[in-house]
């Protein structure tokens, strides 16, 4: 992949180490088939490092800090920490680009916000006690949506994503601050989420992604990459619930999974997710006159 977004020195190394191996190997469909998977998996993994790292850490904690706390710090304060440290670790050794610092600071503050009055209105609880937090919530939390932050911002850089038919920006923001404040509001007033389900359907619907792998860009409705990016963090609450980090009312007494009713609100908050981005990345439509001249043979695009 070749864009006009600067990969970090790191990634730029392995980047085109990557090309001098994965273009001697043999073309035919099935082989250029298995490259694109391969190279599509390695890519999504580069790009959950910070959440991936953070869920990493949950599990291990969850299985081996010992009960009742290490004695000199709680569980929370040292997930706490240790995304501090992944976080500047990351920046030093280049493993993220600082336009993805800055994604990740919004998503945080966002993220807490909500935290600290979602746990106040009993959605969901944190069972352990620790010493950094603010209004009850573990400073930690914030890095959970800090994590989906890192993550939407690298696979657009990474993929070089481009999106053609995108809405116009104001429409965006006022949608995700009306889904923002639905969040909030549903908790006093009627809950108006299937207005922003159908509002979402008919800002986005005309939208397409278009996002190169390694020789090919391929090609999705928005929405459905929304809805499996959704499923995608569903799995990962479902762990992260497990393990204790944070559990639902219904789950005190004995873990549960966390009820299919929460993809839609991991839904909307893709749109949130999405529009922060694109403050940050402003959306860019796919030209295929503009691709780069050493993938230029193999500009075909698969749906």
């Amino acid at each position: 992949m070749r864009t006009d977004r600067h990969f970090t020195g790191l990634e730029r190394r392995i980047d085109e180490a990557a090309h001098r191996f994965l273009a001697g190997l043999p073309r035919h469909r099935v082989a250029d088939s298995l490259v694109e998977f391969l190279v599509f998996g390695l890519k999504q993994a580069w790009a959950c490092l910070f959440g991936g790292a953070m869920l990493g850490l949950i599990i291990l904690t969850r299985w081996l800090w010992p009960e009742g706390g290490a004695g000199f710090i709680a569980r929370y304060d040292f997930l706490f920490l240790a995304a501090l440290f992944i976080q500047l670790a990351m920046l030093v050794f280049r493993l993220e680009a600082w336009e993805e610092a800055r994604v990740i600071l919004i998503f945080h503050v966002v993220g807490t916000a909500m935290e600290v009055f979602k746990t106040h209105a009993g959605s969901w609880i944190y069972p352990e006690e620790n010493l950094f937090r603010i209004g009850g919530v573990p400073l930690f939390s914030g890095f959970m949506y800090a994590a989906v932050g890192s993550y939407m911002a690298r696979i657009n850089r990474i993929f070089d994503i481009r999106l053609n038919r995108y809405p116009p920006l104001w429409a965006t923001i006022v949608l995700a601050g009306a889904i923002y404040i639905n969040f909030f509001s549903h908790h006093f007033m009627w809950d108006v989420r299937w207005v922003l389900f159908a509002a979402t359907f008919a800002l986005y619907r005309h939208t397409t992604m278009h996002y190169r792998v390694f020789r090919f860009r391929h090609k999705m409705p928005l929405l459905v990459a929304f809805l499996l990016t959704s499923l995608f963090i569903w799995i990962a609450e479902n762990i992260g619930t497990w393990s204790r980090a944070w559990i639902y009312p219904d789950q005190h007494d004995a873990w549960v999974p966390v009820s299919p009713g929460k993809l839609g609100s991991w839904y909307l908050l893709m749109i949130i997710s999405v529009v922060l981005v694109t403050l940050v990345h402003r959306p860019r439509p796919y030209i295929a006159q503009e691709e780069p001249r050493d993938v230029a043979g193999d500009a075909g695009e698969t749906a």
